[in-house]
């Protein structure tokens, strides 16, 4: 959306003229989302949201309000995901914080959500759960809130990272049951610490192909995304270590990417685990890959047929 082309076009002045040409301007760009992105962006600089953009249609543009929309466009034309331009992410119906640290949430982990919650047969129960590799702590908070009476350890490597899933779970108001730990997966965990469940999405794109993923994945860490030669580097290390630390009965559920659940299935039988069943996100997808402790448990978790 450049100056000049809005002097050729006549230059905007309301609310919708401005969005009209800032979506235009998307979309020449190979935007897949163009009309969505300019609201949401459009939606942030007037501190509302697409709803209130809608009621002010009408409404000029203050100058202010321009020049920081403009650059919003040119940065988002630039392949700068809307997420990170906003700071914020919509995921489970909550609003979690991003940045450049942290893998932006996608609905498809909402997946591993449901699966988790849909194993816990008692969501009043005093559950201990892990979540490795936590990025903006959007699963921690999720299953604080839906586990009411849950303790919570969420895990991460990065140090910028947790320091976002720290603010994440401050603004929730859950750091009375949720810890943010920075370590190397499981590496820095009590030897005798134990976990109902254990839950992860990890670093699972083939470091082949990073490089074929869509412009605006290449903002996001490469630390998130990469999971060695197979994709499969990070399962290796975090089953045999998740399946030792979980207590009898309990669930361990990663997220995993297409193609990968019968290696990541394999792996969950080497490391012991029982009760193994696989989970499809709504394209058909293999998304979610869950395994049981094989001890007789308390009863807090129950077994699901696979999808």
């Amino acid at each position: 959306m450049s100056d000049e082309s809005e002097k050729r076009a006549g230059a905007p002045r309301t609310v919708l003229e401005f969005l009209r040409r800032a979506a235009s301007f998307l979309a020449t760009r190979g935007i897949p989302t163009p009309r969505l992105d300019a609201e949401l962006l459009l939606a942030d600089v007037l501190v509302t949201d697409r709803v209130g953009v809608y009621l002010r249609f009408d409404e000029p543009l203050a100058p202010a309000n321009v020049r920081r929309y403009r650059e919003l466009i040119r940065r988002r034309a630039a392949g700068q995901p809307v997420a990170y331009l906003t700071g914020r992410r919509e995921f489970w119906s909550r609003e979690v914080a991003v940045t450049p640290a942290v893998l932006i949430p996608r609905p498809e982990t909402e997946v591993l959500l449901e699966r988790t919650l849909t194993v816990v047969e008692n969501r009043r129960a005093a559950l201990r759960v892990l979540d490795l590799g936590t990025g903006s702590g959007a699963i921690a908070v999720v299953l604080a809130a839906e586990l009411p009476n849950a303790s919570i350890i969420a895990v991460d490597v990065s140090p910028a990272a947790a320091a976002v899933a720290a603010a994440n779970v401050r603004g929730a108001g859950l750091s009375d049951r949720v810890g943010v730990l920075v370590a190397d997966w499981c590496a820095a965990l009590q030897p005798e610490a134990r976990f109902d469940l254990i839950v992860s999405n990890p670093p699972y794109v083939e470091t082949g192909a990073l490089d074929a993923l869509a412009r605006e994945l290449h903002a996001e860490p490469r630390l998130a995304l990469d999971g060695g030669i197979d994709g499969l580097e990070a399962y290796r290390r975090l089953v045999p270590d998740a399946a030792a630390l979980l207590t009898p009965g309990g669930r361990l559920l990663v997220e995993v990417g297409a193609r990968q659940a019968a290696a990541v299935t394999a792996l969950c039988a080497e490391a012991g685990l029982g009760g193994i069943t696989c989970h499809r996100d709504l394209a058909g997808i293999i998304r979610v890959v869950a395994a049981a402790s094989p001890a007789a448990g308390s009863g807090q978790i129950r077994t699901e047929v696979a999808v």
